[in-house]
């Protein structure tokens, strides 16, 4: 083959394998009609459901201290809102006076009581010996009236001094009977003047903090009027608050959750109380949650939070991947570059994502979002995402 020859059959040959190497206008074309999809790999994260929750700080047990006695001046008020107390503290004292002179009174009416059972006890000591002589003279006059010694007329003298002389005896024993009576009257008025000079100090019933105060010195107490003070027991405090009823149903006693009150910040609290019914007007129910102690912690002030109901690790998909129609849930699985429809069963969401508890597979690709755009079987370009998260 000659120089030439082999010159010409150089050239052709590579001019041929630059044809093939590039593409062609027809192919360039086909490739940017493709279009381009955000996608999302299928992986696992935790995830997990919340209610929402607002509400009120109010105390766990507000007990309320109320006087016994009505009508009497306040002399000491020895507390204000927001001081710890204990169990039997004194907190308001009452004007006492009065309830002195009353005990005074019922105990000297006890030993007045007592007198008159000693000299009940010594007229029926009397009145047996009385009794008991008539009964012997009685004894001796009808042995000698037997005998012929004695009339009729003194037998009957003497036996009628014998039944009086009984009668005397029972009567004595009848007065102690009402001696001792007026004496345990006595008594028991005793008790109650006693009772009522107890009264007078107003102490504590539990041991905790005080809440409201509606008491002043110089006030009289009165059955009608607001309670003098509230002790929140143990001093703990709760939010009580509305949940939706699609909701309520989710929580449980025990589940916790964040809550911010206003002017506190941040407390962890867990659900103590769900209410078993629901306002017929609002449609709300009412949940108690525990709050952790704060010092600035108050009755009254609001709060705000969620309450986690469920936490797991579950294969997710954002949330923006999950479509609906009339033939139910589904998402776009891209599979060679070709889009594929695939029903799925989702579950919770939680930040942006969606849990998928049957359907899909972890480490598939699906379209993020735009799915509903594409039909079973479409050319795509899949692109990752670059936000971060996802």
């Amino acid at each position: 083959m000659t120089f030439k020859n082999r010159f010409s059959r150089s050239v052709a040959t590579a001019l041929l394998a630059v044809c093939f190497a590039v593409p062609t206008y027809a192919q360039v074309a086909e490739t940017s009609s493709v279009p381009a999809v955000t996608v999302s790999k299928v992986q696992k994260r935790e995830i997990k459901a919340v209610v929402p929750v607002s509400g009120t700080v109010r105390p766990y047990n507000e007990v309320e201290v109320n006087p016994q006695l009505n009508g009497v001046q306040v002399q000491e008020v020895d507390v204000e809102s927001g001081d710890w107390v204990n169990v039997g503290d004194v907190l308001v004292r009452l004007r006492r006076d009065l309830y002195e002179a009353h005990l005074l009174q019922a105990k000297a009416e006890v030993l007045r009581a007592e007198s008159l059972v000693r000299q009940s006890e010594s007229q029926i000591s009397s009145a047996d010996a009385a009794r008991s002589e008539a009964e012997a003279e009685l004894e001796r006059s009808q042995r000698l009236f037997d005998n012929g010694s004695i009339s009729q007329a003194a037998l009957d003298q003497v036996t009628t001094r014998t039944e009086s002389a009984r009668a005397s005896a029972a009567s004595a024993r009848d007065g102690l009977a009402i001696a001792e009576a007026a004496r345990a009257q006595a008594n028991s008025q005793l008790e109650i003047a006693a009772l009522n000079l107890r009264w007078t100090d107003i102490t504590s019933p539990v041991t905790g903090r005080v809440g409201t105060r509606n008491v002043n010195v110089g006030s009289l107490t009165s059955a009608g009027a607001p309670p003098l003070l509230t002790v929140y027991e143990g001093g703990t405090l709760e939010l009580s608050a509305e949940v939706i009823e699609t909701a309520i149903g989710d929580i449980s006693p025990g589940d916790g959750g964040e809550i911010l009150v206003s002017g506190v910040g941040t407390l962890i609290g867990s659900v103590r109380f769900i209410s078993a019914t629901v306002d017929e007007v609002t449609r709300l129910g009412e949940v108690r949650i525990g709050l952790q102690h704060s010092e600035k912690l108050r009755a009254g002030l609001f709060g705000r939070g969620e309450i986690e109901t469920e936490r797991r690790t579950a294969l997710t998909v954002p949330i923006t991947a999950v479509l609906s129609d009339e033939d139910g849930t589904y998402v776009q699985v891209i599979d060679n570059a070709r889009v594929s429809r695939r029903e799925v069963v989702p579950g919770l969401i939680w930040q942006g994502w969606r849990e998928i508890v049957r359907g899909l597979d972890e480490g598939e690709t699906v379209i993020a979002r735009a799915g509903a755009f594409f039909r079973d079987g479409d050319a795509v370009r899949a692109v990752e995402p670059t936000g971060a998260g996802q």
